[in-house]
């Protein structure tokens, strides 16, 4: 446990002492928030002490990583609208059983724009080239949105090199009921790119996240923090990163094809699959027994397609009872 968790009685029982003497609940509360405001920036200091940002050359391109931890190697993988940014308040925990890699999908984050494709296949190739450069050969492997596509073309195409997979509220192109999200056309952003999107999304990245962030959470106030969003947004308006972000999506019929040929081989690791049930829960947790033998599903109530975000605490827990 942290020290700032463990010193909280004594700073609590301080603000008793100065309420007591004053009687004020002014001061009280004044003193009470001044101390929290200066535990929180202790343990945002701890954990930025505890990751290290690096970046390794990958075929030519550079791909930025945060690293922590040693031990057994897991490898994060992160979703669309966001980098690895979003593993930050977990990385700590895992760090202290773990060697955490997480990696800026290529293209997205301070990752390269690479030469070639990009898509998800070829993007868990490089993931894997980065994991042996850092002498992770053998890692579990977790992922994201279309981090969960890339982890699991990672484990299909590499499975001696994954002890475990995790896959986190999204879906697999290719693999049965893929086509009801896909051609859902209240999830329009799949087909939305090129020239004229590009125009009409730029300088308005934030507006265009907001629907994302908002309208796919369960309870939009439990979403991606404001710092995040902040943060996510000056990523993807950089030049060029909308359209490598978008890439992802463009390469889903390529990435269909990919996936049921690498489906008709079944994984030989243990799988934990974790979906909200107002998102992609359920559908997941189907498709994932028709590719692996050995799943467990975690489907979060009251739930969208952020889970880590707004379910932090069961999320976190299922993550390391499975790991």
């Amino acid at each position: 446990m942290a020290d700032w968790v463990r010193e909280l009685p004594i700073h609590i029982e301080a603000l008793k002492g100065e309420f007591m003497k004053t009687r004020s609940y002014v001061l009280l509360f004044v003193l009470l928030g001044v101390t929290l405001s200066v535990l929180w920036m202790g343990q945002a200091a701890s954990a930025d002490k505890v990751i290290v940002a690096r970046a390794a050359d990958v075929d030519g391109a550079s791909v930025h990583y945060l690293m922590a931890g040693r031990g057994a190697p897991v490898i994060l993988l992160h979703g669309y609208t966001q980098t690895s940014r979003m593993w930050r308040p977990i990385i700590p925990i895992l760090a202290e059983k773990f060697r955490v890699i997480a990696p800026d999908l290529p293209g997205i984050g301070d990752s390269d724009i690479p030469r070639g494709d990009v898509d998800m296949t070829t993007a868990a190739t490089r993931i894997r080239a980065l994991a042996k450069l850092l002498g992770a050969d053998k890692a579990s492997v977790v992922g994201h949105d279309i981090g969960l596509m890339v982890a699991y073309a990672y484990a299909a195409q590499f499975p001696a090199g994954v002890e475990k997979l995790v896959v986190m509220d999204a879906f697999l192109p290719g693999v049965g009921g893929w086509e009801s999200v896909y051609n859902n056309p209240g999830i329009w952003h799949f087909r939305f790119n090129g020239p004229t999107p590009e125009a009409l999304v730029r300088g308005r990245e934030r507006a265009y996240f907001e629907h994302f962030w908002n309208d796919f959470a369960a309870d939009k106030t439990r979403s991606i923090p404001n710092a995040d969003r902040a943060a996510y947004t000056a990523a993807y308006a950089r030049p060029g990163r909308m359209r490598a972000g978008w890439a992802y999506f463009v390469s889903f019929p390529r990435t269909a094809k990919d996936f049921a040929q690498l489906s008709e081989r079944t994984l030989p690791m243990p799988v934990l699959a974790i979906g909200g049930a107002k998102a992609n829960g359920e559908l997941l947790a189907q498709q994932m027994k028709l590719v692996a033998s050995d799943v467990t599903v975690v489907v979060l109530s009251d739930t969208g397609h952020w889970v880590l975000e707004e379910r932090p605490k069961e999320t976190t827990e299922a993550l390391m009872k499975f790991l």
